[in-house]
């Protein structure tokens, strides 16, 4: 059972901001009133402009995190788009290897490069859900199938089975204090939808938001972006992949079909879908170019045996489940579950 949370901004500083305070007011709540202390790492509030500048401050507040043996959860705030940049200060002395001790970690989209570090160093971690975007929920409660997930990890520190969400909902366009306890607008949601291949598959997952991993291998966003990962050797090798379940889901910047393509194309060149033993995508916020998604990871990978799983509720989309990084996990797209 999960008593004490550390909350880290690895990548934006969004919360430390006097425009996010009244949402950060209600997701400390939120944690109190499932019992849970919080501790507020010493960075983590700093705002935008300090956390954007300081990487080996957000790296130290990581460290503290995990060496504080009375933390038992690291959830992270928020994503952003530059949480590579702490790659010298966690590995260039094995700080982040030396500070390691055995403890849910969970966040989502550019915090799956911060998944792939803990991967690099044999820790299993939770993807899907973050502080501001879930727990802060203005709505009068947490979204209930998200808090589903949360409440049985914080509960019993792993999520059992993952089944689709019978709605989705539409992105909020106002975040202001006015739009304290709105509801969102929700549609039906259609359920796990099978691409291709056999029905049934298994296999360890891994993966997370595409954008993030495509920069992997593209500078546009960073110019510093390839070479850092590559000498800290961060995208796993296709031996490391053999076997595993490779998840996809795409962030709130919704990537035309011609860049999704694009980014589809670049991981194939690393042989991870020849490797993997399945993929699983997440649902596209708003459902925009879903059908486009599902017709061109069809056509990348172009192998009809691979199966592969589309509309899962996890990543960008509200609501979010959260999937375990690391174990053993079953898909059976007919009996609409994933089970770990």
């Amino acid at each position: 059972m999960v008593r004490n949370v550390a909350i880290v901004s690895l990548s934006s500083g969004t919360i430390g901001e006097d425009f996010a305070r009244h949402e950060v007011e209600i997701g400390l709540r939120r944690l109190e009133e499932y019992g849970l202390h919080v501790k507020m790492m010493p960075h983590a509030m700093m705002g935008i402009e300090y956390v954007k500048n300081h990487p080996a401050e957000r790296a130290e507040d990581l460290l503290r995190a995990f060496e504080d043996e009375s933390v038992d959860m690291i959830l992270c705030a928020i994503g952003g788009d530059d949480t590579y940049r702490l790659l010298p200060y966690l590995f260039d002395e094995r700080q982040l290897e030396k500070a390691l001790n055995k403890k849910i970690f969970l966040g989502f989209s550019d915090t799956t490069i911060n998944h792939l570090m803990l991967h690099k160093l044999g820790l299993n971690t939770f993807y899907g859900q973050s502080f501001l975007a879930d727990v802060c929920e203005l709505d009068g409660q947490m979204l209930p199938y998200s808090a589903h997930y949360f409440e049985e990890l914080i509960r019993t520190g792993g999520i059992s089975e993952i089944r689709p969400s019978g709605v989705w909902y539409e992105e909020r366009r106002d975040w202001s204090p006015a739009a304290i306890g709105t509801r969102r607008r929700e549609h039906e949601n259609g359920g796990f939808q099978l691409l291709q291949g056999e029905a049934v598959f298994t296999g360890r997952i891994l993966g997370g938001c595409l954008e993030s991993l495509f920069d992997l291998f593209d500078n546009s966003r960073y110019p510093d972006t390839v070479a850092l990962c590559e000498k800290y050797g961060l995208f796993p090798s296709p031996e490391d992949w053999r076997g595993r379940i490779l998840l996809l889901e795409t962030s709130e910047e919704q990537p035309s079909p011609e860049h999704y393509r694009a980014m589809l194309q670049t991981l194939k060149k690393t042989g991870v879908f020849a490797a993997v033993s399945g993929v699983l995508c997440g649902k596209p916020m708003d459902e925009l170019y879903s059908e486009e998604y599902k017709r061109i990871i069809v056509e990348v990978v172009d192998d009809e045996r691979l199966p592969i799983v589309a509309n899962v509720n996890v990543g960008h989309a509200t609501p979010r489940c959260i999937i375990p990084f690391g174990v053993e996990a079953r898909v059976d797209a007919v009996g609409q579950r994933i089970s770990f």
